[in-house]
């Protein structure tokens, strides 16, 4: 086993695999990667503004109106008023749009449990053992 400490390649490669298979096995809801992120980050912070929603998602904020305006159609977001500013709308993510999330989440279980079980005690051992370090490391990222 190699004691080599991990380069910033070498994790990124490997993130590149995970964002793949994540994104291949959450399905429900039928909704987008971008669209899958704001409810995300609506369930996680809490009401935000299109154009807070737009720098997050690394989109346009047009491109933001018109994925509001579909999640709005499909019930998964709701526009509320912004009570430290009136003229502004915000957006929070409806129970709907939990569910939707939740359901993606269920399937990316399965498919992780099941990988899971293919590999041996000794890497899950190891992968559970990075989990915090990588929870740290996206913290120490976004927080930046």
């Amino acid at each position: 086993m190699s004691t080599s400490p991990a380069s910033g390649r070498d994790l990124s490669l490997a993130l590149e695999k995970v964002v793949r298979l994540v994104r291949e096995v959450s399905t429900a809801g039928d909704i987008s990667p971008t669209a899958a992120t704001v409810l995300g980050v609506l369930a996680r912070t809490g009401a935000q503004r299109v154009t807070d929603l737009a720098r997050i998602a690394g989109v346009s904020q047009p491109a933001m109106t018109q994925l509001v305006n579909r999640l709005t159609q499909q019930a998964l977001v709701a526009r509320v008023a912004d009570d430290a500013d009136r003229r502004a709308v915000l957006l929070e993510i409806t129970a709907a749009g939990r569910e939707v999330l939740e359901t993606r989440r269920g399937q990316r279980a399965r498919v992780l449990d099941a990988a899971l079980a293919r590999v041996s005690a000794e890497d899950r051992a190891a992968i559970a053992a990075a989990l915090p370090a990588l929870g740290r490391l996206v913290d120490a990222v976004l927080d930046s």
